[in-house]
């Protein structure tokens, strides 16, 4: 090339009609790299909108936990996730024994017992913390799982100034959840998530309230009828058998006259709570009326319900009550017991649910007039 000939336009020597070609190509590539992520962050909107209709469209405290450790793990691609809630205003244990909820049924579900437990580097938990596993810092919100993740979201759910717990992200991958994030997915998701925790709390409590008797905290028998209907057609489906007993706390006339009413009202407080101790979760007891209680036992024969009978019995006759204002007090309690096996439910739930309770019914009174203090067992026709 002569030494005074003038390149060309284009740095690589290409003719401008291609460099021109190179860089819209160039463009379009871009160009197509920017749908391309606005696909991918409408597409994750799109999850996170349908997250939040889940959960605030979730009807009870059940189906509001199985969305957060199921769909927000899956729609986050999460490996790990927990909750721990603050139980120091709100016996919530006691509220998910009245669900029939068991321990094993959520074992991420935690539970704190005051703000204190819930520090982080020994501070309130008010704002949410990522970054980098921890093992000090972290180990107690991840116990449940094997091996500890490599990033976590710690996120305070707060309501109306009030720190109800806290929801806790956990991922295999160190960079998921970096110290200089930006942190607002995370703090609207804690909001959504206090707001639902509240509501649904809220509402199993009233629920509650209208199917628990007020003096004895336990079932009333609108409950226990409904439970009875419910359980004769769950035993249907997986074949088993449900008993069925009918409790009468003897001579309570007379622990009234003598106690007064204040007195009767305490007998029937510490009557409930001694039978309700030796059941399972997944039983119900119920105030029928007066002094009389039903329980329903799931899948158990009429061997084992009379065992268990035995038991409520003992706890009640072997242990005085005390009483607030006039000391010990003896009460005994007598149990009719009905069984109703698998090869015997039959014919409309409705007409099986009468006869069952009859029959525990009837059982009772046999006991009633044998002496009272005693276990009856009815048998099936």
């Amino acid at each position: 090339m002569d030494k005074h000939t003038t390149p060309t336009s284009s740095s690589a020597g290409l003719s401008p009609g291609i460099a021109m070609q190179n860089e819209l190509q160039l463009v379009r590539a871009q160009l197509n790299d920017l749908i391309n992520e606005a696909r991918q962050n409408q597409a994750i909107l799109q999850r996170h909108q349908s997250l939040d209709l889940q959960l605030i469209g979730s009807q009870s405290f059940r189906e509001l936990i199985r969305h957060i450790f199921v769909t927000l793990a899956d729609m986050c691609e999460l490996d790990q996730v927990t909750l721990c809630l603050l139980n120091s205003q709100h016996n919530l244990q006691e509220m998910l024994a009245d669900l029939n909820i068991a321990s094993d049924e959520f074992p991420f579900l935690l539970f704190a017992q005051n703000e204190i437990e819930l520090r982080h580097e020994d501070k309130p938990l008010r704002k949410s913390i990522v970054g980098p596993y921890e093992a000090n810092e972290h180990q107690k919100w991840f116990a449940p799982y094997a091996t500890p993740p490599q990033s976590v979201a710690i996120i305070p759910l707060i309501r109306q100034s009030k720190l109800l717990g806290c929801l806790n992200l956990g991922s295999d991958q160190l960079d998921r959840f970096e110290i200089d994030m930006g942190t607002d997915f995370i703090e609207r998701l804690g909001s959504i998530i206090a707001i639902c925790l509240e509501n649904v709390i809220n509402s199993e409590r009233l629920t509650q309230i209208g199917l628990t008797d007020a003096l004895t905290n336990v079932s009333n028998r609108r409950h226990v009828e409904q439970r009875i209907l419910e359980e004769i057609g769950r035993a249907r489906r997986q074949h088993y058998g449900i008993s069925c007993m009918y409790l009468d706390i003897d001579h309570f006339k007379k622990i009234n006259d003598i106690h007064g009413h204040q007195g009767g009202d305490e007998v029937l407080k510490e009557a409930a709570k001694r039978i309700k101790a030796e059941l399972r979760l997944s039983d119900t007891i119920g105030r029928f009326g007066g002094e009389e209680f039903v329980v329903l036992l799931v899948n158990t024969n009429h061997e084992d319900a009379i065992h268990v009978a035995e038991r409520i019995r003992k706890s009640i006759a072997n242990q005085p009550f005390l009483l607030s204002m006039t000391g010990l007090c003896d009460v005994t309690i007598s149990i009719g017991i009905a069984t109703l096996s698998d090869d015997h439910n039959l014919g409309e739930i409705e007409s099986a649910a009468k006869a069952l309770l009859q029959r525990a019914d009837a059982a009772l009174y046999e006991a009633k007039e044998k002496g009272r203090n005693r276990v009856i067992d009815s048998p099936e026709d």
